[in-house]
């Protein structure tokens, strides 16, 4: 037997509302659960309404009949009752004796028939509480809410009151809010879209700042609302990021150029000597030109490394590459034993250990000694030792120094100062910046200063 297919198709209608649901517009989405949660509303405040103005009149009613009950039994006990009883709120009163029969009745009242047989009025009695009566046996096309107290003598007051003055008054406040509630439904949607238009008409400009946005605009913001609410905030937390990534694309780009232009000279010296040495193959000394071309070889060898570290410093986003116990103490001298007697160490007493890259640490070590090396004819000193919660290594030469206003400059990417643009002097200006970085993602600090003479490289680690 085939299996029905309906109950699957049932099952496919439920994505497919989902879909349909979260394609809508945001604004449109708010104001649909808005209006439902109001209609509900509406309809729950509706229906208390009426059931608390229906308790409210027949609550009334109860009250009118039992003083018009009571003010009877207090003249049947005192014997005053009038032959012609009348009531001016419309009350049907009779005063029924032990034997059943009607003694006294107000005008358009049956005054042959009780409205309550002698059982109905013992236990409306018992109850103690008015009750509902059908008045149509009775000649009275009304529903009646009737009360019943006893007199003295055996007398039995009946007070009874149409109850359709209730029904009209309850009618008539169902079909005004029958016709009103969903007018002041859509009153109030329409003002919910408005509302909710106007309160995301900010993320609206925010879209439309962020279309303009284009490679050929970064410099562009995104509108901040005057309103200091959560549109506001993310606006702000936009134009940072906006602005982070315009820093970040700008220092790129300059890496990029500043590349570009350093890559350039060490091979138009290549080409150049190699066009020379070609043009005049008989009367070249091949041995100066192979040295010559190994120079710039060893050049670009040197600036790809230093592009390369620092490639991965902003990979790292500012992390050493590892973290694990390094002893400085046993990496510094190893480091610098091969120099020979260009440069002399000092460590101080006992271990000094601190968190990081052996690898990294003993390239800034190889660069700030390189750096030294080039700016004196002296043995470079170098000296550690451990000062309060920190690793303190420095490196000391009595070169010309550095300007103090260029000490901090110096440590920028590209950076050489006019003394040092030669291609003798060698580097292309990414030692130190290697150096600074390495060491602010070790959490430590560098910084230069004079050594009288000479300058003195200060670079401060925490001990692990």
């Amino acid at each position: 037997m085939a299996a029905d297919p309906r109950p699957r198709e049932r099952v496919r209608r439920g994505p497919r509302t989902a879909g349909w649901w979260r394609r809508k517009s945001l604004r449109f989405r708010l104001t649909a659960v808005a209006s439902v949660a109001l209609g509900a509303a509406l309809m729950l405040s509706a229906y208390v309404m009426i059931s608390v103005l229906g308790r409210s009149l027949i609550a009334t009613i109860d009250d009118s009949i039992y003083q018009r009950a009571r003010d009877t039994v207090s003249l049947a006990d005192a014997d005053r009752l009038p032959d012609e009883m009348t009531s001016p709120d419309g009350t049907l009163l009779q005063v029924v004796d032990a034997a059943g029969r009607i003694t006294h009745a107000t005008t358009g009242t049956d005054r042959l028939v009780p409205l309550l047989n002698a059982g109905g009025r013992a236990a409306a009695i018992g109850e103690g509480q008015a009750r509902f009566l059908d008045g149509g046996p009775y000649g009275i096309p009304h529903l009646l809410r009737v009360r019943v107290l006893s007199a003295d003598r055996g007398l039995t007051v009946i007070a009874a009151r149409p109850f359709s003055e209730v029904q009209t008054s309850i009618t008539t406040a169902g079909h005004v809010l029958v016709v009103g509630t969903p007018l002041l439904l859509v009153l109030l949607g329409g003002a919910s879209w408005m509302i909710i238009g106007r309160t995301l008409r900010p993320i609206a400009a925010l879209r439309r700042g962020a279309e303009e946005i284009t490679d050929t605009a970064r410099s562009r913001r995104l509108p901040v609302p005057e309103a200091h609410d959560e549109v506001h905030s993310l606006a702000v937390t936009l134009n940072d990021m906006l602005a982070r990534l315009e820093k970040a694309d700008a220092r790129q780009r300059a890496l990029v150029s500043d590349a570009a232009h350093e890559l350039r000279s060490p091979l138009a010296s290549i080409r150049l000597q190699l066009e020379v040495a070609l043009g005049h193959p008989h009367g070249q000394d091949w041995q100066e030109t192979a040295e010559g071309v190994l120079e710039d070889t060893m050049r670009l060898a040197r600036l790809a490394e230093d592009l390369l570290a620092l490639a991965r410093l902003d990979e790292r986003g500012g992390a050493p590459s590892r973290r694990e116990p390094v002893e400085l103490d046993q990496l510094v001298p190893q480091t610098v034993e091969r120099y020979g007697e260009a440069v002399t160490v000092k460590v101080g007493d006992g271990a000094i250990v601190v968190a990081g890259a052996a690898l990294d640490l003993g390239r800034v070590l190889i660069n700030l000694v390189d750096n030294a090396l080039r700016h004196t004819d002296a043995p470079v000193a170098v000296e550690l030792r451990a000062e309060g919660a920190d690793a303190v290594l420095t490196v000391t030469d009595d070169g010309p120094g550095i300007p103090e206003p260029d000490r901090e400059r110096v440590f920028d990417r590209f950076t050489r100062l006019d003394s040092a643009r030669s291609r003798d002097e060698g580097g292309a200006g990414l030692g130190l910046a290697i150096v600074r970085e390495t060491v602010h993602a070790h959490g430590g600090a560098v910084h230069l200063e004079d050594a009288r003479p000479g300058l003195r490289a200060v670079v401060r680690l925490p001990l692990s």
